[in-house]
């Protein structure tokens, strides 16, 4: 028997029998338990947090990051410390493995694919995922009503292309085959968009792919397409497959491409052109953002006559909460971009812009060949 001892738990005498010890208080072994569970801890070791006791189970359980991608706990590195990855912008956790391991990432939005999520798998093995795929863009016909999107916003900004461009949205292997036959231009390590000047014959989706088994792209059907030279500049090509928003960015940036040729800006270098292009690219997506936000409660009850195999989240105006998410993940990558053409291109663009406004900004680089500083 402890004399005047007092259970911490129950509140009542030790009295005869086993007593537990810790925490500079005395227990009776059954009300020594877990905050998490509310079970007895019965062994000899276990875990703290915020003066409370825990099964070491427990305090895994409730405690330790799990992985985003297997689900399991993360493993710790041979020091004992929990090291993981983490995407920047989703915060989506992984274990530092998965980078080595072949674990497909989305096409798109860059996250990994979940081992209980099977991503889609486009013909040229780009993956996409399911959140993705609710809004991409699929096939020539289906991206006409974006591009007139985008033709309406270069108008409210008074820059109205007054030839007709033809858009294309184009396989990987055509879009390669494009830019090999194109004589100039300064482009990204992969491509996703193109301004083309010359004439050739080019590959162009006609109709929406379907999913068939194991979530594989299947029944593509594409058709030649002939550009002719009417103007500075024969067509636009889009990489197919990408959600509207990042369709919709790197058109607004291809468009800006065409403007230049169209309205005569000669030597510009690629930091310049590059730079002004995704400053447009970064505009339209505000406005796209900014108009999701007041939109969705008016485009619910909009009807469309598109085909039923068209995404529905890509009326004007009309944006889920991943479609936003992705719109400021997009911007973020414009904004972030390290490389010199297009990163630092941008980074002088927006700041000219904000400064001395867009017309002058252009006026400027028509006169001089760069930014106003």
């Amino acid at each position: 028997m402890v004399k005047g001892k007092t259970c911490a738990g129950c509140r009542k005498p030790i009295g005869h029998g086993r007593f537990l010890s810790c925490m500079d208080e005395v227990w009776h072994p059954q009300c020594f338990k877990c905050y998490a569970c509310n079970k007895p801890i019965s062994e000899y070791e276990f875990a703290m947090h915020e003066d409370q006791p825990y099964h070491k189970s427990c305090y895994k359980d409730f405690f330790h990051p799990k992985c985003d991608v297997c689900k399991n706990f993360i493993p710790t590195n041979q020091n004992g410390l929990i090291e993981y990855r983490a995407h920047p912008f989703w915060m989506q956790k992984y274990c530092p493995s998965h980078e080595d391991d072949g674990t497909p990432r989305c096409c798109s939005c860059e996250r990994m694919e979940p081992t209980d999520i099977k991503y889609i798998t486009l013909d040229d093995g780009r993956k996409l995922c399911l959140e993705c795929l609710t809004s991409a863009t699929m096939d020539s016909p289906e991206c006409q009503h974006l591009y007139m999107d985008i033709q309406e916003f270069f108008e409210g900004l008074n820059m109205k292309v007054e030839q007709q461009v033809p858009l294309l949205l184009v396989e990987r292997q055509a879009l390669n085959e494009a830019l090999e036959a194109e004589k100039s231009g300064h482009h990204l390590p992969e491509t996703r968009g193109l301004c083309l000047s010359e004439e050739q014959i080019v590959r162009t989706i006609l109709k929406r792919p379907t999913i068939g088994p194991g979530n594989r792209i299947m029944d593509m059907i594409t058709g030649p397409y002939k550009l002719v030279r009417r103007c500075e500049v024969t067509a636009i090509l889009i990489l197919y497959g990408l959600p509207r928003l990042q369709t919709g960015s790197i058109l607004a940036h291809e468009m800006m491409h065409a403007y230049l040729r169209l309205k005569g800006y000669r030597s510009l270098s690629p930091q310049v052109e590059e730079g002004i292009c995704q400053v447009l690219s970064h505009l339209w997506l505000e406005s796209e953002i900014i108009a999701g936000a007041s939109g969705n409660a008016a485009s619910s009850s909009a009807s469309s006559s598109s085909s039923s195999a068209a995404p529905t989240s890509s009326k004007k105006g009309a944006k889920t909460e991943f479609e936003k998410k992705l719109g400021a993940f997009i911007k973020n990558q414009i904004e972030t971009d390290s490389s010199v053409e297009y990163g630092d291109g941008f980074r002088a663009g927006i700041q000219a812009v904000e400064q001395y406004g867009l017309r002058s900004t252009l006026d400027h680089m028509r006169l001089t060949g760069s930014f106003p500083y």
